[in-house]
């Protein structure tokens, strides 16, 4: 999964006398392959390319610790979709500071390739950054792909030392020729290559919903986290005694949410995480948002309107 892939190709990365620079928010997985190897960790604010750069110009100037050498290489971290946050990286800025600095770029794609950019080729070209000035694009093929498992795109020198040293390579299964073949066929579809204009169709559809149900989420009054054009879209609960209570009352409803607390959040950013889909129709979303309104007036979760949080 993406979560074996960030965790076992990091530490095999990054060695003694490097450092890893590394968005705030950046997902479990990323921070314990950071934590993983011997490499010591910076955290710039999330998505914000003048602490980035501080950040760069600081390590530059002190180099490592105790002796003040200069560092064997930095690798900034990042995601193209945040996961829990529903926000879209800054990646053009970020990657000017990088190339500025002659830092590496890792960029997390779970949640944005096959569902950003025209042909949703992903974050790159979403932000009209070339693929070439990424040093290491992940992804995994669990979301869009609807397979298992995930991929490191990079030269051939640094996908030929993971496959020799990762131990995600060295002791894990191979995928098996079913999920090889569902992964091939998706990418065919959402490319176009099967000859049809299926994947063009979803993608926009995909754009489509996800920012109409924004925008009721927003209309209803609830404090919504994100960008427009994600999938993943937040809502904030806040607090903890809520959470169970909003996911068994959407339920008893007719609808399944996921809800998110401590400690994949802070204690106070509690919130319900909704993934919309290309396969929702408008009935379905309309359904969801009728619920949400329901649960969210009994539960007093309508911020935006009055600090009570009532309808």
């Amino acid at each position: 999964m993406g979560f074996a892939t960030n965790s076992t190709t990091i530490p095999i990365l990054m060695g003694e006398g490097s450092l890893i620079i590394s968005d705030l928010l950046n997902h479990t997985s990323i921070v314990n392959g950071a934590r993983a190897s011997p490499s010591p960790i910076r955290v710039f604010r999330h998505n914000d390319h003048i602490h980035l750069e501080e950040i760069l110009r600081e390590a530059i100037i002190k180099g490592q610790p105790r002796h003040h050498r200069p560092w064997k290489k930095i690798l900034v971290m990042v995601e193209g979709i945040y996961s829990m946050e529903g926000g879209i990286c800054n990646l053009k800025e970020i990657v000017r500071v990088c190339k500025k600095y002659k830092a590496y770029i890792y960029v997390d794609e779970a949640h944005s390739i096959g569902a950003l950019g025209k042909t949703g080729r992903g974050v790159c070209e979403y932000t009209g950054v070339n693929p070439a000035d990424i040093d290491i694009l992940m992804g995994t093929f669990t979301k869009s792909f609807s397979g298992m498992g995930g991929y490191i795109a990079s030269t051939r020198e640094i996908i030929a030392h993971i496959k020799c040293h990762s131990a995600g390579m060295l002791f894990h299964n191979a995928l098996s020729p079913v999920v090889s073949q569902q992964i091939l066929t998706a990418l065919n579809v959402v490319s176009g290559k099967d000859q049809t204009n299926i994947g063009q169709q979803k993608i926009e559809r995909l754009i489509e919903n996800s920012n109409y149900f924004r925008k009721e989420m927003l209309r209803l009054g609830l404090h919504v986290y994100g960008d427009f054009d994600s999938p993943i879209i937040p809502v904030l609960i806040y607090l903890p005694g809520k959470v169970a209570a909003f996911s068994r009352e959407c339920l008893k409803r007719g609808l399944a949410v996921v809800v998110v607390g401590f400690p994949a959040t802070t204690v106070i950013l509690s919130r319900a995480r909704f993934c919309v889909s290309a396969g929702h129709t408008k009935q379905d979303l309309d359904y969801a948002v009728k619920v949400i309104d329901e649960v969210s007036n009994l539960l007093l979760l309508k911020y935006s309107k009055n600090f009570i949080g009532s309808g």
